[in-house]
């Protein structure tokens, strides 16, 4: 070559000059509004929370708009690509859920009356106090009913576990044999020990009370348990004027007996008419025993305080409406705990906060009764935190270890009243120590979200 190339016009010989190819590009008013940021301030809800631009292209396509209307208004060459500028341009925000129903919602009718008819049946200890009398008698009937409490609180929970897993035929099947067979033990049991007498047929009566209010409750039919209480309470509301003579108050207490016992049959006769297909095993029989143990356990700690202060066994009995409704309660508390945790620790600490709002509850109401009632309330308060926190458990379906620390107690409480003549602090540092345990317990099973699954 002879020399470089010279690069620069005007200079030698010059290049051809090419034409400027210019973009072609719509160029838009300042004036003007652009149609998709309008788009997108119409449809800023729904394409917000879409996950992918698809779901905005099936937006816009059940909007009604075509692939022609896309070029034509938006400047975009199809459904897609508008649908991709709109995902691009509204910010993210996925909503909250809808806040579901609390599963566990309380009944509050319902607890109230299984309050009552937890309470009412206590009149007739006042109604019938003149149709026995010596230590003998008194023996007889604490047995039969300590037989009695033992034997429904397994037969309940066995009748629930046939009532959930084969219908009310199988609930009904499991009563009809074991509500007649427990108020038969009992009866044994208290004719045994209080001997032939007034105070035997006043524990056939209560045995078969207890039976027949087993099967309503576990049939729900507390109407009509408490349509056959009201004899009883009427009965029990004159003695505030008056004293019945011993055949009023027999005929009261009998007729209550009679009434609650043709309830409970017509309650298994029409769950035996419910349903003929029911095909559940039954659950074996050792499954409800911590149930049972627990019943006897509990009966114990209830005759050793109604002893010393019989006001603090009222009180109490007329606190178990309110006790099962706090039971509801803690569910429906745990269940928002565990929507609202985003881990194992949160939730734990959710949880153990509902487990002491409630516990608290239970305590001040008892702390309230006591009060008003005259009883001392450290032992009732720690013999009330002994039952919710283990009837708390139960109802997760941990038996064992309630009923093992509820034993332990009411053994060592018997044995110190054996032992001494007065009270002293046993009661108080057994139920102490007994609540403690059964807290550490429900603090650390509850506080697992596997445990409300």
């Amino acid at each position: 070559m002879s020399g470089p190339l010279r690069l620069l016009p005007g200079e030698g010989d010059s290049l051809p000059v090419l034409p400027r190819q210019r973009q072609r590009t719509r160029n838009r008013p300042s004036w003007a509004a652009d149609p998709i940021d309008e788009l997108a301030d119409r449809l800023m809800e729904p394409v917000s929370a879409a996950v992918h631009p698809y779901e905005v292209a099936a937006l816009l396509e059940s909007d009604g708009l075509t692939a022609d209307q896309t070029g034509a208004r938006y400047g975009r060459p199809g459904l897609f690509a508008l649908a991709e500028d709109l995902y691009a341009r509204v910010p993210r925000h996925y909503p909250e859920p809808p806040p579901a129903a609390d599963p566990w919602r309380p009944d509050h009718l319902r607890c109230a009356l299984r309050g009552l008819v937890f309470a009412l049946p206590g009149l007739a200890y006042v109604l019938g106090s003149g149709l026995w009398g010596g230590a003998r008698a008194v023996t007889g009937l604490v047995t039969a009913g300590l037989v009695a409490w033992a034997w429904n609180q397994a037969l309940s929970h066995r009748a629930h576990l046939r009532l959930g897993t084969g219908g009310p035929a199988a609930a009904g099947r499991t009563l009809r044999l074991g509500a007649p067979l427990g108020a038969l033990a009992a009866t044994v049991a208290g004719l045994v020990l209080a001997g032939p007498g007034p105070a035997a047929v006043f524990a056939a009566g209560q045995s078969c009370y207890l039976g027949a209010a087993t099967v309503l409750l576990v049939l729900g039919r507390e109407r009509a348990l408490l349509s056959a209480l009201l004899p009883l309470t009427g009965g029990a509301a004159a003695t505030l004027w008056w004293q019945p003579p011993t055949a009023a108050a027999t005929a009261v207490l009998l007729a209550t007996v009679c009434l609650a016992t043709l309830a409970a049959a017509h309650g298994i006769r029409a769950a035996l008419r419910s349903d003929t297909a029911s095909a559940d095993a039954a659950p074996p029989l050792p499954r409800s025993l911590p149930y049972g143990l627990f019943g006897l356990a509990a009966g114990v700690l209830a005759m050793l305080t109604g002893a010393v202060d019989p006001y603090a066994v009222v009180v109490l009995t007329l606190s178990m409406g309110f006790a099962e409704w706090l039971l509801y309660r803690y569910r429906g508390l745990a269940v928002a705990a565990l929507r609202a945790s985003t881990e194992p620790r949160g939730f734990a600490l959710r949880a153990t906060r509902a487990l002491a709002l409630c516990l608290s509850a239970y305590l001040a109401l008892l702390a309230a009764g006591a009060l008003l009632a005259g009883a001392g309330p450290a032992p009732l308060l720690g013999l009330g935190a002994v039952l919710w926190t283990a009837l708390l458990l139960q109802a997760f379906g941990v038996a064992w270890p309630p009923a093992a620390v509820c034993l332990t107690a009411a053994a060592a409480e018997a044995a110190a009243a054996v032992a001494g003549s007065s009270p002293g602090p046993a009661p108080l540092v057994c139920r102490t120590a007994a609540a403690l345990v059964l807290l550490f317990l429900a603090c650390r099973i509850l506080g697992r979200p596997t445990a409300h699954r």
